[in-house]
């Protein structure tokens, strides 16, 4: 069994902002798979499908960023899911727009999302596919606001391969690992 949680804010005022680009990759994720990502459980909308013949839970938690632990370490102690089946994607300012990124384990890496996650399984060993969603271009701007901002009009298509790629390596992790995964889109733009 595994948790697949995209991370990012509830509510329209954060559609399509960078923060949310692993909720958006849920969305597609689930659109693919046929399956409504509506039910509400451990402050989280979730919905429940099969990944390469494993019972698979997508996840959107509604905590807001800072808070996406608790969400994620109800569903994962609920359900007795080990951090090492417990994938989660993440928004990456370190990362060129457009660029995914596949790691096994790690740090925070100073994302507020992924401490809380850290913290709440008190691991850090879950697998996380980080979205590269650019950095400001003015180093004075505010990290906060660009990462609340929208993707401008040349991002977009970027982006939404991006997400493809993404729901790919949700997959290969799924199948054959997360170093087959490393090995297939970590090298790919």
């Amino acid at each position: 069994m595994y948790i697949v949680a995209g991370l990012g804010n509830p509510g329209s005022r954060y559609e399509m902002t960078r923060h949310n680009i692993g909720f958006h990759t849920i969305d597609y994720i689930a659109e693919q798979k046929n399956v409504k990502v509506k039910k509400l459980k451990f402050k989280a909308l979730y919905g429940e499908t099969e990944i390469c013949g494993e019972k698979v839970y997508l996840v959107k938690p509604q905590t807001y960023m800072n808070l996406s632990g608790e969400s994620i370490g109800e569903f994962a102690s609920f359900y007795k899911v080990a951090p090492e089946n417990i994938i989660i994607i993440n928004d990456d300012i370190s990362l060129d727009t457009g660029r995914i990124r596949v790691r096994p384990k790690g740090s925070a890496g100073g994302h507020n999302g992924l401490k809380s996650i850290i913290y709440h399984l008190q691991s850090d060993e879950f697998p996380r596919i980080k979205m590269g969603v650019g950095a400001p271009q003015n180093e004075n701007y505010d990290l906060a606001d660009f990462v609340l901002g929208k993707f401008t009009r040349d991002e977009i298509p970027v982006m939404e391969k991006a997400i493809i790629r993404a729901a790919e390596a949700v997959d290969e992790i799924i199948a054959k690992g997360v170093g087959s995964a490393m090995n297939k889109y970590n090298s790919r733009q």
